[in-house]
């Protein structure tokens, strides 16, 4: 990968980490964009390069973490069922990974919930985030291991199901991020230094921190736009923007069109 490459999938991090869209989705369809072939470094790089983003979280919300132990203790119940599948089922989430269509089509889907989310679910009062109600968000959770449903929008609809607000659940799902992004991050570097440590050349490090450094700050400002419009507006929006993309990336596929825009 190229600093150039680096810095565009980095911002389309940055960009989409917090947003209903699918982080992960979004860094595949660009990685395929720009001609980058899919490899050992490459997977590694997609997951390790949003624990730069979610440090965002901590920075902005610095205070929120050291509120009491029961705090922690909730994001740990949460943090649960992720960790446990994200073991089990690492292969086959890693196979997935190279696939548009999983990611065109879970876009589609998620989309088409997501223009009628705002009906079903409207919570108006703030209400305690209890350890039943974070273990069934860390349950949803669970869902953003196929690329393209959105970590965050997969978690922010199970925090609304169990009575949050908006925001709220906005809020609860950034800071589930940092375990559970920190817990992935972990996981993938150490089992490629495993598995291949020869990929750990000052070349690729430099490219992961360089990364980690540009999503980081882009996403200091995507989470700050976030949760005021969704606040004001939900979900339908990025439920259009869902669709469009990837009924778009479906015809392109149907039609074995290229997507490759740097060859």
């Amino acid at each position: 990968m190229s600093i150039l490459q680096t810095i565009i999938i980095a911002i389309v991090e940055g960009l989409t980490e917090f947003l209903p869209i699918s982080s992960t989705g979004h860094m595949i369809i660009a990685q395929k964009l720009l001609g980058i072939e899919p490899s050992a470094f490459t997977k590694a790089f997609i997951v390790n390069i949003q624990f730069g983003a979610i440090l965002s979280v901590v920075l902005l919300y610095w205070k929120r973490f050291f509120q009491s132990l029961d705090f922690y203790f909730r994001l740990f119940v949460a943090f649960i069922p992720a960790a446990v599948l994200g073991v089990v089922l690492k292969s086959h989430i890693d196979s997935l990974l190279e696939s548009v269509t999983t990611v065109a089509v879970s876009l589609l889907v998620g989309g088409i919930v997501f223009l009628f989310i705002d009906q079903w679910l409207n919570p108006k009062n703030d209400k305690p985030v209890s350890y039943k109600s974070a273990f069934s968000i860390g349950l949803f959770q669970c869902l953003a291991m196929i690329p393209g449903v959105s970590r965050s929008a997969s978690t922010i609809i199970g925090g609304m199901i169990q009575g949050l607000t908006r925001k709220q659940a906005a809020e609860f799902s950034f800071f589930l991020a940092v375990p559970t992004m920190f817990g992935a991050s972990a996981l993938e570097l150490y089992q490629a230094w495993d598995e291949v440590p020869e990929l750990f050349t000052t070349e690729n490090l430099t490219t992961l921190a360089i990364g980690n450094a540009v999503a980081f700050v882009v996403a200091l400002l995507a989470i700050r736009f976030f949760i005021g419009f969704l606040t004001k507006h939900g979900f339908k929006a990025f439920g259009w923007y869902r669709i469009i993309v990837g009924a778009i990336l479906l015809i392109l596929l149907a039609m074995n069109v290229p997507l490759e825009i740097v060859d």
